[in-house]
């Protein structure tokens, strides 16, 4: 099931098996297509689905909240290895990030949630990175993967759009539904997989 346009903006799922618990919710894949590009691994066993459903409840909750000043920095390369940086690289602790001191940086990314995925499970396991800002009417995201030998972006799997709030947030929820109508009408799973 695909909401959205890839080509622009859309969230991809599919339920291989559902499961009764929803601590569980369902065994498939999660992409999330920004511009043509995919993020997220696709292949039929790639997570479990309850943390992606999760986040996309906790993003449509916390509209208008994921804000940060450098939200608008006109380069996405930039703010992708600064939020790197300053969440995972070691002996960042005396950097500036955006004229900020590591601790006020690093605060704004966790306590606004401006890292949507990896969302907690295996889903982003190809190294992709998804930060979701809010700015005004407008949602900003920049998606990219992760370079192997550096904490940075790899600048060929750098994509970044802006999309009016409305749209942004109506994909979201039009996701939702339709991904909660499809696990309650699918055949579940009693045992637990854990």
């Amino acid at each position: 099931m695909t909401v959205g346009s890839p080509s622009i903006f859309a969230i991809e799922s599919t339920i291989t098996r559902a499961y009764e618990q929803l601590s569980l919710r369902a065994l498939g894949h999660f992409l999330i297509h920004i511009r043509g590009h995919s993020y997220g691994v696709y292949s039929p066993n790639a997570t479990m689905l309850a943390c992606s459903l999760d986040e996309v409840k906790d993003r449509i909750r916390r509209r208008g909240k994921h804000t940060a000043p450098f939200a608008d920095e006109p380069s996405a390369g930039e703010v992708a290895d600064a939020i790197r940086d300053a969440v995972f690289a070691p002996n960042q602790e005396h950097k500036q990030f955006f004229g900020m001191p590591h601790a006020i940086f690093q605060g704004i990314v966790f306590s606004n949630h401006l890292i949507w995925a990896p969302d907690g499970d295996e889903a982003f396991d190809d190294g992709s990175f998804i930060l979701h800002f809010d700015v005004g009417n407008q949602v900003r995201l920049v998606a990219f993967k992760c370079c192997m030998d550096s904490y940075h972006h790899d600048p060929t799997t750098l994509s970044t759009i802006w999309l009016p709030a409305g749209e942004f947030y109506e994909t979201l929820e039009n996701w939702r539904h339709a991904f909660e109508a499809e696990w309650a009408t699918a055949p579940k799973v009693v045992e637990s997989v854990m």
